[in-house]
């Protein structure tokens, strides 16, 4: 089986960083790149680039094609979460957050589409927050319900060249630095990136290989639970354990 190359954007994130880690495990000679240094033994090749400008995200594709010689997996896992209530997010949030997420997103895709061969696969993270409120993050949200539906565009635009494209939704992943909230979550606890990583890894994979312009939640089932099942008592009794 040819090693496979694998470029992931917000590499130093600690759910990029396990993405990272995933894939070399697997064998695979893995990129990373962010707006921050890492030292990350996982990456063979680390680059430090602003993907919300254009040029960057070229210079990196070529940089990338050139250390690891072709692309066979690409995770968009840049994000910025400015956290502020509509009337008081600043333009300069606002654009922050639109550019680390969604225009990444874009630009990386658009740089390495013509370069990905029939069987390769991109993967972004987006968040349960593209599609369920919480307060104070409109640019977070907005960025992340973009980036899914640019999921499902590019999906639908390059599946007859056997290009998929897929997204996780994580809910609250936490790196050893959150408590482990079990309120409103069915599994009865909070995400680590680890979960997030072993997801990507399988949409990524042959396994997932009739599957493309899926949003695969990674949120313990925080996403089904109607409100009340927390809120009545009555309904709380007949499920949560003593």
């Amino acid at each position: 089986m040819a090693v496979r190359g694998v470029l992931v954007i917000g590499a130093s994130s600690p759910i990029g960083a396990a993405i990272g880690q995933q894939f070399a495990d697997s064998g695979a000679l893995v990129v990373g790149v962010s707006a921050d240094a890492s030292d990350d033994p996982a990456f063979v090749h680390h680059m430090v680039a602003d993907l919300s400008e254009p040029e960057q995200t070229s210079n990196v594709v070529e940089r990338t094609l050139e250390e690891i010689r072709g692309l066979d997996v690409v995770v968009l896992a840049a994000a910025a979460m400015p956290v502020a209530s509509a009337e008081c997010t600043t333009d300069v949030q606002w654009r922050t957050a639109l550019g680390a997420t969604l225009d990444s997103a874009f630009f990386v895709s658009r740089a390495v589409l013509p370069h990905l061969r029939r069987g390769s696969a991109i993967v972004a993270v987006t968040s349960i927050n593209a599609t369920l409120a919480a307060p104070s993050l409109p640019a977070y949200a907005a960025a992340k319900a973009g980036v899914e539906g640019l999921v499902r565009q590019l999906a639908l635009e390059y599946g007859p060249r056997g290009v998929r494209v897929n997204a996780v939704a994580p809910a609250m992943i936490g790196n050893g630095d959150l408590p482990d909230v079990t309120a409103g979550y069915p599994l009865m606890r909070t995400g680590q990136p680890a979960d997030v990583a072993a997801a990507v890894d399988f949409l990524a994979s042959p396994a997932a290989g009739f599957i493309t312009g899926a949003v695969l939640p990674v949120d313990g089932g925080l996403s089904i639970a109607s409100p009340a099942a927390w809120l009545r008592p009555d309904l709380r009794a007949r499920w949560l354990p003593e």
